[in-house]
C-alpha cells in the first residue's frame, strides 16, 4: 500500500511569472493530488482521493487497452468497444439501466457518465452525490465481470453503424476532417501503433464480428488491466470494502499482449507532402506536422511548451504575423497530441482567407516557421506556463468527468506507471527554458522531420 499526505494543494501564484522566478526565488507553481493505492489480489490497482468540500464521489476506471493494441485489419475495435460498453449493458444492469439508475440519484448524462478512448486509452467515468457510491462501484463492476453476456448480434450492429455515423460526421464529411488520418500515414511507418486513427477504417468496423469483441473484452477487460480511481467525499476504509466486495472476485485474466514495436528514428528523414481536394473546405488550408519526442521522454515538458508557444493565442508569432499583419489566414493552431509511445506529433497550420491561394497560404507558414526561433522569448514561454497551469488546475477543480482529480491520478497510473506523475506535472513545465524550447525546435522542427497537407477547396484547382 501506498500513502500520501490527505490533501490538495493548489500553489499557482508564480505561474505567470516565470521569468521572476529566477530572479526573486519564488517556489515553482505546484499541485499535489494526495492519495491512498492498493492492489488487489486480481491485480486491479485501487486508487483513493479524499475531498470533503462537495457531498460528491467519482470513479474513473482506465483500461490500459487503445488504439495502440489494435492488429492490422482491427482498426477502431477499442472505440468500439467503448460505445458497446456504455451501452449495451451487462448481467444484473440491462441495456439502458447503467445510464438511468446513476440518472435516478442525481447523475447528468454526458457530462458526469462517459467514456473517452484514445490512441493510449479507454476510460469510463461518472461522478454520484457520495452516498450512491457504492451503486456506482457495483455497475462498474457488473459490466467489467459480465458485459460479454450481454452482448449479441443486435447490439453490435447498432454500436457498429452508430460509429460509422460517427466517423462520417467527424472525418468524411467536416471541413479537412482527414487531416488526421493523412498526417498519421505520413509521421508513422506502415503497422505502427500510431499510423490508424482512433475511429478505425470502414472496412474494419463493418469486418468485426460477435466472436472478435468478445475475444478483445476477455483480452483487456481484466482486472489485471486496469486501474479505478476513487476521488471526493468517500471514506477509505469504507470504500476499500466495497471495492473488495464488487471487484475481488472478478478473476484476474491472461496479461494482455504487449504494444507491438515497429521501429521508429527519432525524426522523419523526409518531408512528404500532400495535396488534398475537399469538397467541405470553405478556404484553403495548411497542417505541418512534426515527430517529436513522446510523452514518457524527459523533453515531454518542452515539448508541450513549444506547442503552446508557436500559435496557441492571439499573442503568439503566426497569429501577430499571419493574422493580424500580413492578414494571409483567419486562424493558426499549434498543439501536440501528447502520444507517450516512441513519438509524439507536434502540428502547425493555418486556414486562408476564402479564394485565396493555398500555395500562398502554404508559402507564407513555412517561411513563418523559417524564422521561429528568435520569436520564442521568455515572454512568450512565461504566457505558455501560465496557460498550462491555469487549465490544469481549472480540470482539477472538479473529482470526476475528463480531465478531473480521478483521471488525473488513473493517467497517471496507467500511462506513466505512477499516480503520483500528476503531482509533478507544473514541476516540470516550470523548469523549462527558453534554452530548452529553442533546442528542441532547432533539433525537431527541420525540413526533414516534416509531413505536410494543403487542404484546397474542391471548386478550386489542386496545387500540383
Amino acid at each position: 500500500m501506498k500513502t500520501i499526505v490527505p490533501t490538495l494543494a493548489l500553489l499557482l501564484a508564480a505561474t505567470a511569472a516565470g521569468p521572476a522566478r529566477a530572479q526573486t526565488g519564488a517556489p515553482a507553481p505546484t499541485v499535489r493530488l494526495d492519495f491512498v493505492e492498493d492492489t488487489l489480489p486480481n491485480g486491479l490497482r485501487v486508487i483513493y482521493h479524499v475531498d470533503r468540500s462537495a457531498p460528491v464521489a467519482a470513479t474513473v476506471l482506465w483500461y490500459d487497452v487503445a488504439s495502440k493494441h489494435e492488429a492490422p485489419g482491427r482498426t477502431g475495435f477499442a472505440h468500439l468497444f467503448e460505445h458497446l460498453m456504455l451501452f449495451t449493458g451487462s448481467r444484473n444492469a440491462p441495456e439502458g439501466r447503467h445510464f438511468g439508475l446513476l440518472e435516478a440519484v442525481g447523475s447528468r448524462t454526458g457530462t458526469d457518465i462517459n467514456g473517452t478512448t484514445s490512441w493510449d486509452r479507454t476510460n469510463y467515468f461518472q461522478q454520484v452525490p457520495s452516498h450512491a457510491l457504492e451503486l456506482a462501484l457495483w455497475l462498474e463492476a457488473d459490466r467489467m465481470a459480465t458485459l460479454d453476456e450481454a452482448l449479441n448480434e443486435t447490439k453490435l450492429a447498432n454500436q457498429r453503424e452508430v460509429v460509422k455515423n460517427e466517423r462520417r460526421q467527424s472525418n468524411d464529411n467536416q471541413p479537412y476532417g482527414r487531416w488526421v488520418e493523412a498526417m498519421l500515414s505520413h509521421l508513422y511507418p506502415a503497422d505502427h501503433p500510431y499510423q490508424h486513427t482512433v475511429i478505425g477504417s470502414m472496412q474494419d468496423l463493418e469486418a468485426a464480428t460477435l466472436e472478435d469483441v468478445r475475444t478483445f473484452f476477455r483480452t483487456y477487460y481484466v482486472p489485471n488491466n486496469a486501474v479505478l480511481a476513487i476521488a471526493g467525499d468517500i471514506d477509505v476504509p469504507q470504500a476499500r470494502a466495497m471495492v473488495q466486495r464488487y471487484f475481488g472476485g472478478i478473476p484476474r485474466g491472461a496479461e494482455p499482449p504487449p504494444v507491438r514495436r515497429v521501429p521508429l528514428p527519432p525524426t522523419l528523414g523526409a518531408s512528404p507532402r500532400e495535396v488534398i481536394e475537399d469538397r467541405n473546405a470553405p478556404a484553403p488550408a495548411v497542417y505541418i506536422g512534426f515527430r517529436v519526442p513522446g510523452g514518457r521522454d524527459e523533453r515531454a515538458p518542452v515539448v508541450s511548451m513549444l506547442a503552446e508557444m508557436i500559435g496557441n493565442g492571439r499573442s503568439s508569432p503566426l497569429y501577430q504575423s499571419l493574422v493580424r499583419e500580413r492578414q494571409v489566414a483567419t486562424s493558426v493552431f499549434s498543439f501536440n497530441f501528447g502520444l507517450v509511445e516512441d513519438a509524439d506529433m507536434l502540428v502547425v497550420g493555418a486556414v486562408g482567407q476564402p479564394g485565396s491561394s493555398a500555395d500562398s497560404l502554404e508559402a507564407a507558414l513555412l517561411g513563418e516557421l523559417g524564422g521561429i526561433l528568435p520569436r520564442l522569448d521568455a515572454g512568450q514561454l512565461a504566457r505558455a506556463q501560465a496557460s498550462e497551469g491555469y487549465n490544469l488546475v481549472n480540470n482539477l477543480q472538479q473529482m470526476g468527468g475528463f480531465g478531473g482529480r480521478g483521471d488525473a491520478l488513473a493517467e497517471s497510473a496507467v500511462l506513466y506507471g505512477d499516480a503520483g506523475w500528476i503531482n509533478r506535472r507544473l514541476p516540470s513545465i516550470a523548469a523549462v527554458t527558453v534554452d530548452d524550447v529553442r533546442a528542441l525546435a532547432s533539433r525537431f522542427l527541420v525540413n526533414d522531420n516534416r509531413a505536410i497537407l494543403v487542404f484546397v477547396p474542391a471548386r478550386q484547382e489542386a496545387a500540383q
